[in-house]
């Protein structure tokens, strides 16, 4: 898990460049502009993370994989290469993309992860079938939504609430569940998914949860943790310099 003061920072990869997120209109990302680093290659924003905050783990969301492309393999490497071990979200529709990416990085970075988001998996027996093929304790379970109505593709997820969504997640063997409302992201008005997070670490106090989106300050880091969230996702903060290295507790190495 995250180590860093509880932070998990996030890295939108699309068309080979970091790229600042706003509100899931993917059409409309631009790269970013960050304090840690020249530019908005991968290598240099990772690398920029690690020495400025220690961080070791990072959410690496694939734009373009999840639009449909193949995985960008090189970008992974090089994210590794600099310091952070990612969270691959690449569109992962199947069980076998699940596995090749699991496969990718069981022998590079066994700390990294495979995220498997709602908005991509059609259906709980793929879900299922991918938490059977690489393992639970490798899959992360992304509770997608916008505006607190799920990213559901198919009618496999039709008509369940969000909570009724983690309780057939968690039913099935999810361990790790990631809650994040894209319209939030990028946003900086205050991260809407935290009573959810209660809701939901109530009901499974040994669920793993991390929430995000919308994050201005370390006031709101501090409200995720409180709602139960081992971890808040964070992006514009971190890179816009309202959270910075100095108002962290240090990494445990």
């Amino acid at each position: 898990m995250p180590r860093a003061s509880g932070i998990l920072p996030v890295l939108d990869l699309q068309r080979e460049l970091v790229v600042r997120g706003v509100a899931g209109d993917r059409e409309n990302y631009r790269p970013i502009h960050s304090r840690w680093c020249e530019g908005a290659k991968v290598a240099g924003v990772a690398r920029g993370l690690r020495e400025a905050f220690h961080f070791d783990t990072c959410y690496l969301a694939d734009l373009d994989a999840i639009a449909g492309a193949e995985p960008s393999w090189q970008l992974y490497e090089e994210t590794i290469a600099a310091g952070l071990a990612p969270w691959i979200d690449a569109g992962t529709t199947s069980v076998d993309r699940a596995g090749r990416i699991a496969e990718f990085i069981a022998s590079r970075s066994p700390q990294s992860r495979v995220i498997v988001g709602l908005e991509s998996v059609p259906d709980v027996a793929t879900l299922a079938g991918i938490g059977r093929r690489i393992g639970w304790q490798r899959l992360v379970f992304s509770l997608d939504l916008k505006q607190g109505v799920p990213l559901a593709p198919s009618f496999g997820w039709a008509g369940q609430t969000p909570e009724q969504i983690a309780e057939t997640a968690v039913t099935i063997g999810v361990q790790t569940l990631i809650v994040l409302d894209l319209a939030a992201v990028g946003g900086g008005e205050g991260v809407p998914t935290l009573e959810l997070c209660r809701r939901l670490h109530a009901k499974y106090p040994t669920l793993r949860l991390l929430t995000g989106g919308g994050v201005r300050d370390l006031a709101d880091v501090r409200q995720v943790h409180e709602s139960g969230c081992a971890a808040a996702l964070v992006a514009s903060a971190l890179h816009d310099g309202r959270i910075q290295p100095a108002m962290l507790k240090p990494a445990n190495h």
